[in-house]
């Protein structure tokens, strides 16, 4: 792993997500090196000529002297690198920066495949609004080493029951959803009595990891090579209108609501968790523009 120091003039950085104000990555590059991670198009733009995954950008920025102008506003914390990855332990530019923006009013999301995120959980919970979203797309821990080098998936699971039990919000994060190997209903049922909402999100195929994720398909799964074909090559959706069709019947009959936008993100505690569809992108971005 090459860890880097860099200075940058900011890390609170304006963002067109629908779910937030500012994107905020204390890190370029993630030791997490997630063989299906869009945000590996990183590359292009830090010319690193390591592998994505085998490189870490620490970032320095000036301190914060007027915290309060994000009053009313939200960051997400890690839309293109793992706020609490490995390094965070040694380098702490995720706490650095909670604590400048400490007291200011500013809501915050945080996004991990991190249980390093407890060490932070007294200082999260003073902000408003906070919520903490937890990546898992597999019950099945080879499966996981194979795609990526975050934690088990048992200590996400057992980091986001510590900060449902905090008080804090969570998310449980069913992204990517792999076709033919996700098993979503067996994860909603893990997780439902532990997270205030659940994110479920279809695996993109596009950029230089469309090749990596079809070949290791081909190599472990032969028998959803068609399956594939039809979604990325044709271009079907007949595999997420019906997956679509199995999770509303399900949460129906959970009794949880069940939306196709973000029209609701947050729920009160004590409730069965929102299920959140995100399987059409293009609808969603639409959405998100007209608001």
């Amino acid at each position: 792993m090459i860890i880097k120091e860099v200075e940058v003039k900011s890390v609170m950085t304006k963002s067109n997500l629908p779910v937030s104000d500012f994107s905020v990555n204390p890190y370029v590059g993630c030791a997490h090196a997630c063989k299906y991670c869009y945000a590996s198009f990183m590359k292009r733009f830090t010319n690193h000529p390591e592998p994505w995954g085998e490189f870490v950008d620490v970032k320095y920025w000036p301190e914060i002297k007027n915290p309060q102008k994000y009053a009313g506003k939200e960051a997400f914390f890690g839309s293109v690198t793992d706020c609490y990855q490995g390094c965070e332990a040694k380098y702490k530019r995720t706490r650095a920066l909670l604590e400048q923006l400490h007291g200011s009013g500013i809501s915050i999301s945080i996004s991990t495949k991190s249980d390093l995120v407890l060490r932070d959980l007294d200082l999260i919970r003073t902000f408003p609004n906070a919520r903490v979203s937890f990546s898992i797309n597999t019950l099945d821990e080879q499966f996981r080493s194979e795609m990526d080098r975050g934690v088990s998936i048992e200590r996400r699971l057992n980091a986001m029951k510590q900060f449902y039990d905090a008080g804090i919000q969570t998310t449980c994060f069913i992204s990517p959803i792999f076709p033919g190997i996700t098993d979503v209903k067996a994860i909603i049922e893990r997780a439902k009595k532990q997270c205030n909402l659940v994110w479920l999100e279809n695996l993109n195929l596009r950029g230089d990891y469309r090749v990596k994720i079809l070949e290791w398909i081909h190599e472990h799964h032969p028998e959803l090579d068609d399956l594939y074909h039809e979604i990325y090559s044709k271009g079907s959706r007949d595999y997420w209108n019906k997956l679509n069709e199995e999770i509303k019947e399900y949460t129906e009959k959970e009794g949880m609501p069940y939306l196709r936008d973000n029209d609701q993100h947050r729920s009160d505690f004590g409730e069965p968790p929102v299920v959140v569809n995100y399987f059409y992108h293009e609808e969603v971005k639409k959405s998100a523009k007209k608001k």
